[in-house]
């Protein structure tokens, strides 16, 4: 690890511990050659879960663009983005315990439409609609009754 203030390559590590916000650990290092210490985060790299497209291509399954979508759909609902944040976290905890680093965008929509419904109903209309892009009114309405049936 290179000293921020030296440039020196030999540091040691004086102090670890686990860092809670993102699953990292959290390191006090100290230079051998300028005696300067400094902090350093470790976190695992994750294995990238692929999306499988509609027209069968494959694209890395990317957080920031579930989270953009699930951002308009929360639109003027109390619904804040850290709780946007660990939503996408579970969404994609799910997939990677299913062993499969592959999912099709079918399932993925699935998927997320069915944990945002407990999250926050009229986000779930707002997502639905998008996501399965309703052809006329009915078929919004038909999705708002099914739900209404449920409860």
């Amino acid at each position: 690890m290179e000293c921020p203030y030296c440039g020196a390559m030999d540091t040691k590590v004086i102090d670890s511990r686990p860092y809670s916000i993102d699953n990292s650990i959290k390191r006090r290092r100290e230079c051998v050659v300028c005696c300067k210490r400094f902090t350093t985060y470790e976190k695992i790299e994750p294995i990238p879960i692929f999306v499988i497209k509609k027209n069968n291509i494959k694209e890395v399954f990317n957080r920031d663009k579930l989270l953009k979508g699930l951002e308009r759909a929360v639109i003027k609902r109390n619904v804040n983005l850290e709780a946007l944040e660990r939503f996408v976290g579970e969404v994609e905890d799910t997939i990677r315990k299913t062993n499969h680093l592959e999912i099709e965008s079918t399932q993925l929509g699935e998927l997320v439409m069915e944990k945002l419904k407990k999250l926050d109903e009229i986000a779930y209309i707002r997502f639905a609609s998008v996501y399965k892009d309703f052809s006329d009114v009915k078929s919004f309405v038909k999705e708002i009754e099914g739900m209404v049936d449920s409860d």
